[in-house]
This record gives structure tokens, sequence and C-alpha cells, in this order.
């Protein structure tokens, strides 16, 4: 297994920091983020260290050998909107912006792509089902014509008011997983397994990796802390951070040695990516480094 981080922290870094940040330390792999170049709407979104709408072949042979000269590879491009939104427009530009980076990842050498499927918030999951198989068929044909993995991280997107009440992400649970890979099966559909989400679901986040070794295409390294008290206070059927909060991996609830231990059990050697959101570590540049750093010395105790 290869470790990295996804580079979205970085937001004011260019393509060449993020990859000599990653060199300096000692992180092997980077996930990219490949947003349109527009406002973003939401934190952690918005990044664009690759820029898809404009690459021509002198900028990929640049973003190829600077990768190779800093000993760092590309795990994966990375974009997560929300493709089933209720709104035609905004729906149809997130569609068309998948499609160009499943045709931009193999000029570019790099066989996944990591993203989120998306949902109607206001409706049910049988509808939304429904609507997926409509929206995503076409963009995994064209995933297989290209042979690019799609892999589909398992956040709700429930976090607050904003997303209540159902999420802007239908992959959260192994149940719905099963329903979309018969729903459109290919080997070129699958996961980016990200444990923290299960843990404030009480859903274990041990015994899926079994189910759906074949399915996981790239890993998230990201932990998840529950306040019990506040959780006392206000229940399940809260906002989420009403009673969580993203933290670096180490400090939260997820046992990582277990976690590890599970993807060695099953094979996995792809690569694995840090994804830091943990908020107090965010309050300058070298805060957010101190958050790099920190995350891959702890993470090298099981990936080495």
């Amino acid at each position: 297994m290869k470790l990295g981080f996804i580079s979205s922290i970085l937001e004011n870094s260019s393509f060449e920091e993020v990859i000599d940040t990653a060199a300096e330390l000692g992180y092997e792999c980077v996930e990219v983020a490949c947003w349109p170049r527009e406002k973003a709407t939401r934190r952690y979104a918005g990044t664009t260290h690759i820029d898809i709408e404009n690459l021509d072949e002198k900028t990929i042979s640049h973003i190829k050998e600077y990768c190779c000269k800093k000993n760092v590879v590309i795990s994966a491009l990375a974009y997560y909107p929300n493709t089933l939104s209720e709104d035609p427009a905004q729906r149809a530009k997130a569609v068309a912006h998948i499609e160009k980076m499943i045709e931009a990842a193999p000029r570019l050498g790099v066989d996944t792509i990591t993203t989120f499927i998306g949902r109607v918030q206001t409706l049910p999951v049988e509808e939304n089902l429904e609507i997926f198989r409509t929206v995503w068929t076409p963009i995994i044909k064209l995933a297989e014509e290209h042979k690019v993995r799609i892999a589909i991280e398992n956040c709700p997107m429930l976090f607050g008011r904003d997303q209540w009440p159902g999420g802007q992400n239908l992959m959260t649970t192994p149940a719905i997983w099963r329903k979309a890979f018969e729903m459109i099966p290919s080997n070129y559909f699958g996961l980016n397994y990200d444990p923290s989400h299960f843990v404030w679901q009480q859903i274990d986040y041990i015994r899926p990796l079994y189910e759906f070794r074949d399915k996981i295409f790239h890993v998230h390294y990201k932990d998840i802390k529950v306040y019990q008290d506040k959780l006392q206070d206000v229940g399940v059927m809260a906002y989420p951070l009403d009673y969580m909060s993203p933290k670096l991996p180490g400090l939260g609830d997820v046992e990582w040695g277990k976690y590890v231990s599970a993807l060695t059990d099953i094979g996995y050697n792809g690569n694995t990516c840090i994804e830091i959101e943990d908020k107090a570590f965010e309050d300058s540049p070298e805060r957010i480094l101190d958050a790099l750093r920190i995350s891959c010395h702890y993470m090298r105790n099981f990936v080495i």
C-alpha cells in the first residue's frame, strides 16, 4: 500500500507545491483535486490542482515528469459534486465534468477517479436509486470504454441543516451498495472506502471490507470523534455535527490497527490517502502542514 493525502487541504498551493509537500513529508501518492475553476459552495470543495478543462499535451507531459522527478504518484483524480442534484443545470454540469475527467485520466496515466454518486436530498432512497440508474449508467459505460475505475466515497454528505433531510450522497451503507452494484454491474464501478463515516452511523466499518473486497478501488484515512455527552443530549436524529467532529487519524474513534489489518487480510495493495478535515489544524498554513506531518507519522505505524 502507498500512503498519500487528498490535495484539497492545500487549496492555496499549486500542483507543483502539492507534490513537493508530499515528497518532503514522506508521502508516496496524492489524490489530486480536480474541481472546475469556480467559487466553492462548501468547505473542502472547489480546489483545482489539475485543470481538466484546459489540459494540453505540454501540461500533461509536465505533470507526469514532475511526479516522476519527485517519486510521487497520482492515486486518483478527485471531484466530489452532487451528480444527482435536483437542479438539472447543476446535475448536467457535474456529470459533464466527470466525463471529461474520465477522458483525461488515461492521458495522465491515472486509472481511478474518486467522487460521489450524489442524491436528491428530499427524495427517499428508492426513488434516488432509479435516478442513479438513469444518470450513472452512461457514465460507467464511458469509464469502461476508457478503462477508468470510478471509486465512490461512502460519505453521506449530511452534516447540518443545508443537507437535511437525506444528505447529498446515496452510496452510504452496505445495503445501498448491494443495490447499486446490482443495478449497474461493472468492474469499473466501486468504492473509495472511508471508515469514519460508519463510526457516527453506528455501522461496523470492518465487516464490509470482506464482503466488498473486489469493489474497493481506493481508501481514505479520516477519523471521527463522537462526543457521547452531546449525543446523549441531541440523539442520533440531530444534525451529525451536533454530536461528532472529523479528526486526524488517531485522534478519533477509528481503531486503525484493526482497519489496516483487515485491508491486508483482503489483499488490498492499492493507494491509501489521508483526508484532513480537522478544524483544530486549520488556523494557519503551518498548522495544516503540522496536520499532514502528524497524520503521516501516525499512519506509518500501520502502512509501511
